[in-house]
């Protein structure tokens, strides 16, 4: 009997197959090694905590955006992506673990003086920085020097770097001060060249969410409103930055030709630029401003100044667990931190169900006597946000006051969830309102034929085969546009009601302040759409008043680990920081791609998480700033 030899295809499949089966084995075997490894280090080493010297700096090493929540990530996924060489896909640092190593800092008596070493610092709203920065002045006002050393100062970077005492600035470095803008891509023409149809349906003169779909440049409705909300900001930043800098606000350079005769002055020195308008006070070399440290704190046998970073001192101060006091009574906290989606999210997302559950178990702590809501969501899913809306009234007649808190945007779906709340707090640069609702549908119709597909067959009603996707294929009947219209148009004045009924206002007086128009949290304020202004700290004590407590401890309510992702993420961890996983770098040009590509996966990403049962959204697009 003769054997027949595999055809080349198959033999080539099934060679692939082996290298995969083999690579894959290969991996799983690295990870078992690794918490293996960690498990005996964990067991048999020794005390191996970071020693502060008896005078430090505390350098305040800041990597990734500032945050409420931390998105939750996958540490299995994690760790192969980075043994494979990748990188973390947008860092992130929690404000609060920032201002805890500050107020820690500050009552450390070997922490002499703090450095701000903001390079790495990604994005953060201007009322996140101002938390940090008055846990900074705190520091100061206990009579430590705080001082800020970078090559670069971008907008963000530089508004922190406001609060140090000193700024110094490298000789070949910059300050970059270019205000404030919003620039959403457009994909009217693109779609059409696909022969995809949009259908929208929606309220409010202003609700500017469905543009990039529908034309291929910002209306000018899009552009009034968004134009007034940005120049508050601006304003704000300004103002701010100009007090604690001692120069005027005219001292911002922004036109092109103001900016070339400084620099011209400057004989385009953009460092002595730079000095010459009072945004630095020294330009130094590292090596300067490292011996001016050792003078203050000491050198170390690195030769450089005492110090420890953000991170080891993180590790020291703050606990790896928190315990619950079961004797006290409890603020709760629940964070509400991104797109609003229908069902279950992770953290990093609003999940209808599951931020309704963190409420649901709020309310049934018999030790959490009041509730803070801290937002920070763009809005969503219209029915998500009315489930998260119910569980809020029912804190209420439980007779637990809820206080919403808005971080640096709360808008659509975002102030949806604020509305039924005892209290909503802003702070003067939060970005609400947005008032409105819209329906997306992208169609498929015309494309069907260019492929020589159709889509064809028979139903006992006009209606069949809707909830199945098939005017995807079919397109989009005008009575069927209609009744999405009208649909839409209820949703709109649900949401008035709503608000109306929360901030005792008629619908006719909400109609005039919505229309998808976004505002500040000031504006907010004068319009009656907050109550007051004030952080994080001030709406959590308003929320202790409201529920008659004294003494109280504050509880953060969060979904918790399974016992198993606990550990992966406490072995992973600790290999990262042992530094037996990889360390990557991102060339210049990987940056360039993906600063490309960011917009495209963001607004596409977006579009994956709008999954409302009835295709309602409530969502801000033009909240986003660039």
């Amino acid at each position: 009997m003769t054997d027949k030899k595999s055809g080349p295809i198959r033999r080539l499949f099934s060679t692939l197959s082996r290298i995969y089966r083999g690579f894959r084995s290969i991996i799983l075997n690295l990870l078992f090694i690794v918490i293996v490894a960690v498990l005996a280090v964990s067991i048999f080493s020794g005390d191996d905590k970071v020693e502060v010297p008896p005078t430090a700096a505390l350098i305040l090493n800041l990597t990734g955006d500032l945050v409420e929540e931390k998105r939750w990530a996958d540490p299995i996924a994690t760790a192969i992506n980075e043994s494979l060489g990748g990188q973390e896909e947008s860092p992130e640092v929690l404000v609060s673990d920032v201002v805890n190593v500050v107020k820690k800092a500050t009552k450390d008596n070997r922490i002499q003086a703090m450095v701000l070493d903001l390079s790495m610092l990604g994005g953060g709203s201007l009322d996140k920085m101002k938390l940090i920065g008055s846990a900074i002045e705190d520091f100061k006002a206990a009579g430590k020097k705080v001082f800020a050393f970078g090559g670069y100062y971008g907008q963000g970077q530089y508004f922190l770097a406001s609060y140090a005492d000193e700024i110094h600035l490298s000789p070949m470095g910059a300050v970059i001060l270019e205000g404030y803008g919003s620039y959403p891509m457009y994909y009217k023409n693109a779609l059409e060249k696909l022969k995809i149809n949009t259908h929208v349906f929606r309220v409010g003169t202003y609700k500017s969410a469905v543009e990039p779909f529908l034309r291929s440049d910002m209306s000018d409705a899009a552009k009034e409103a968004n134009i007034a909300w940005l120049n508050e900001l601006w304003n704000n930043y300004k103002s701010q930055v100009a007090a604690r800098r001692g120069f005027d606000v005219t001292n911002f350079d922004e036109t092109y030709a103001a900016l070339l005769e400084k620099l011209q002055a400057a004989e385009g020195d953009l460092s002595k630029y730079a000095l010459n308008a009072g945004l630095v006070d020294h330009i130094n070399t590292k090596e300067a401003f490292r011996r001016n440290l050792v003078a203050i704190v000491g050198e170390n046998d690195e030769h450089t100044y005492n110090h420890v970073t953000f991170d080891d001192y993180a590790d020291l101060v703050i606990p790896a667990q928190q315990f619950d006091n079961p004797l006290t009574d409890k603020v709760g906290v629940v964070v509400a931190r991104g797109v609003i989606v229908d069902g279950q999210a992770k953290a990093g997302s609003i999940g209808g169900d599951s931020t309704a559950a963190l409420l649901r178990q709020a309310r049934h702590d018999d030790k959490i006597k009041a509730v803070v809501l801290r937002i920070d969501s763009p809005g969503g899913s219209a029915y998500a946000s009315e489930v998260i809306a119910q569980e809020i009234r029912l804190l209420r007649e439980a007779g637990k006051p809820v206080i919403a808190s808005m971080g640096s945007v709360a808008a659509s779906g975002g102030y949806w969830i604020a509305a039924p709340t005892n209290e909503i707090w802003a702070a003067p640069t939060t970005i609400t309102g947005s008032i409105g609702i819209f329906g997306l549908l992208h169609t498929a119709e015309n494309v069907l034929p260019t492929l020589g597909l159709n889509v064809d067959g028979v139903g006992t009603t006009e209606l069949a085969g809707m909830s199945g996707g098939l005017p995807l294929f079919k397109g989009l009947d005008d009575k069927a546009k209609d009744l999405f219209q009208l649909l839409i148009e209820r949703g709109y004045t649900e949401f008035l009601t709503m608000v109306g009924e929360n901030r005792n206002m008629s619908v006719t007086d909400v109609d005039k302040v919505a229309q998808g128009r976004v505002w500040t949290g000031s504006k907010a304020l004068e319009l009656g759409l907050v109550d007051k202004l004030g952080t994080f700290d001030d709406a959590v004590k308003a929320a202790a008043e409201k529920a008659g407590l004294s003494q109280y401890d504050v509880k953060v309510v969060k979904q918790s680990l399974t016992p198993s992702e606990q550990m992966i993420k406490e072995l992973l961890g600790e290999a990262k920081a042992q530094g037996w996983l990889p360390q990557t770098h991102v060339s210049p040009e990987q940056k360039l791609l993906g600063k490309f590509t960011q917009q495209l996966k963001q607004d596409f990403v977006l579009l994956n998480q709008f999954n409302d049962p009835n295709g309602v959204y409530s969502y801000c697009v033009g909240c986003s700033i660039n």
